[in-house]
């Protein structure tokens, strides 16, 4: 129903744009590409989600039978393929090798989120739910690569209002209660041996804390406090399981990948930061016992390496596959035998299969082959400068045969993300392709507020919807006019969720900007929308008051009601 409805807003702005063109008589003639067929942007692919078995031999991958995702195996060199599993009403919502004979597997009942773990053998034999509790949401939180017998599962079976973690025994099926969930514990960290040390608890809706013990036998101690706006996410015990690894803005502005000194309950090194981006992923090899590589986001992923071996195998991989980004998404125990996922914008990719001792690399499958990438448009980094001088990052889709230089009159789709508190980046993208094969730009910036830019680019968004968040897309359109890419008569807006809201607000504060405006399950009314917050965000509502406003406090109640577009429609 989601893509349906997607599909629908996407089709009425061409629509309503091609109404809106019907007077203008001074445009030029667009080169088009070759017409694609809407479906052919959104069909899922034929085969996705590869893993390797830990020693190697088999891969495995999900694809559709009867309609339904499903899991199936294949024996490396060889050509015959095993079915695992036979879901006819629901998706497999994911899955992975717990060992070298077996598969475990997630699907829920009828769309209820409420996951179950099945389990079955890689000959498709012996298929058996692992917890199956009506009413209950099971999520594995550890897979302990080190213990083939044994995995980590969280599940809301004690009570449904919080999740316990639980150690699942996959040769009896039996569940040892590691720790009650008071409440307040939003995660749970175990060190290499599969103990449970470090937990993280929101506190009262503004502040989190940092739990540790020294043993499972010892009581947890909170040995870190801090404020929403400054954060510590433990990612990883260090190899000695004395410290954590993880990412932190902690008295900077940008998030650093650092290490924890958990006896002393802070930071003691600061391992990768980037003076322009969070930095908040980093990786290590489960063999070797080294970090290999810290990421973070500019216009694209960009990789800092910490481990030479690493390095050379991306080198080797991008020198190999040439035009496309890399991401290695699976490997086995000895490290040796890798999946790789190839892509770009204009690309959904390949699986690859590479043989690090013998620099091979074989390709397993393309994620879509019914779209010619030479047809497609190319998502281009721009930035332009806000009203108050701030930098805004985005991203510009050009109709094929269009460069920065060549692009004038175009009809232009302004395209604002949704969170608001997340991001766009730079990969292939359907609705942006589909728009441009119908000879739209289509324009998406990360205003203010968009994660990934430092603290005090977020912070600048806190009680600004509609505000200063509002005149960064309403200058992005702007700067698109100014430069003459676009037909100003032909500028259309579209967004869902915050990006509906964004767009409602521009239709609002900008009636004679844009032609048309399409919004996808937008917020309409700020109060509304605080008052119908999910139970899993009550923890959070201070917060929320803090980042959007409190409707009972009179200054806020202001604010939100000449920021509401419900109320300012003329």
């Amino acid at each position: 129903m989601k893509k349906i409805n997607l599909l629908v807003g996407l089709t009425v702005i061409i629509s309503l744009m091609i109404i809106s063109s019907c007077n203008n008589e001074n445009e030029k003639t667009i080169v088009k590409a070759k017409k694609i067929a809407l479906e052919d942007f959104f069909k899922n692919p034929d085969k996705t989600s590869y893993q390797i078995s830990p020693d190697g031999n088999y891969f495995s991958y999900m694809a559709p039978y009867e309609k339904r995702m499903n899991v199936f195996i294949q024996k490396r060199g060889q050509d015959s393929v095993i079915q695992l599993t036979s879901e006819t009403d629901r998706n497999i919502a994911g899955y992975f090798w717990p060992n070298n004979d077996q598969i475990l597997y997630l699907k829920d009942n009828g769309g209820d989120e409420n996951y179950k773990i099945y389990i079955v053998n890689i000959d498709g034999s012996d298929p058996k739910c692992l917890t199956d509790f009506d009413g209950v949401r099971s999520m594995i939180i550890d897979d302990l690569p080190d213990n083939p017998d044994e995995v980590i599962i969280s599940m809301n079976k004690r009570n449904p209002q919080v999740f316990d973690p639980y150690r699942l025994n996959l040769t009896d099926g039996s569940l040892e209660l590691l720790a009650e969930n008071p409440g307040n514990i939003q995660s749970w960290l175990f060190d290499h041996d599969g103990k449970l040390r470090v937990a993280t608890a929101i506190v009262d809706g503004i502040n989190s804390a940092l739990l540790y013990r020294e043993t499972e036998k010892d009581p947890w101690q909170t040995i870190l406090t801090t404020n929403f706006k400054e954060s510590f996410s433990p990612q990883f015990f260090t190899f000695d399981n004395k410290n954590l690894i993880g990412s932190s803005n902690i008295g900077r502005d940008k998030s650093a990948i650092i290490r924890f000194n958990l006896s002393e309950g802070k930071e003691d090194t600061v391992l990768y930061e980037n003076p322009d981006y969070d930095v908040n992923s980093v990786s290590y090899s489960q063999k070797r016992k080294v970090l290999t590589s810290a990421s973070f986001t500019s216009w694209k992923r960009e990789r800092h390496f910490f481990d030479k071996e690493t390095e050379n195998i991306y080198k080797f991989l991008e020198d190999t596959l040439k035009g496309y980004e890399i991401a290695i998404t699976g490997e086995n125990k000895a490290e040796d035998i890798f999946i790789v996922r190839t892509y770009s914008d204009k690309s959904l990719g390949a699986y690859y299969i590479y043989d690090k001792n013998a620099s091979t690399i074989e390709k397993i499958t393309d994620v879509s082959p019914w779209l010619d990438e030479n047809e497609m448009a190319n998502q281009l980094s721009i930035e332009y400068k806000s009203r108050d001088g701030l930098t805004i990052h985005g991203y510009l889709t050009l109709p094929k045969g269009y460069t920065m230089e060549t692009a004038e009159n175009l009809p232009v789709v302004v395209n604002p993300h949704g969170g608001p508190w997340a991001r766009d980046s730079w990969g292939f993208n359907p609705e942006l392709q589909f728009l441009a094969n119908r000879g739209f730009a289509v324009l998406q910036m990360n205003f203010r507020g968009s994660t990934g830019y430092g603290r005090k680019f977020w912070e600048s968004s806190f009680k600004k919807w509609g505000q200063e968040m509002q005149n960064d897309v309403t200058d992005g359109t702007k700067w698109l006019i100014e430069k003459g890419i676009t037909n100003p008569n032909r500028i259309a807006v579209y967004g869902g969720s915050y990006g509906g809201y964004a767009t409602l607000q521009a239709l609002v504060k900008e009636p004679d900007l844009y032609a048309a405006g399409v919004d996808y399950v937008g917020v309409s009314n700020l109060f509304t929308f605080m008052k119908t917050i999910p139970p899993y965000w009550e923890p959070y509502l201070a917060m929320m008051h803090e980042m959007v406003g409190d409707p009972s406090n009179k200054q806020d109640s202001i604010m939100m009601r000449e920021n509401s577009p419900v109320f300012n429609v003329d």
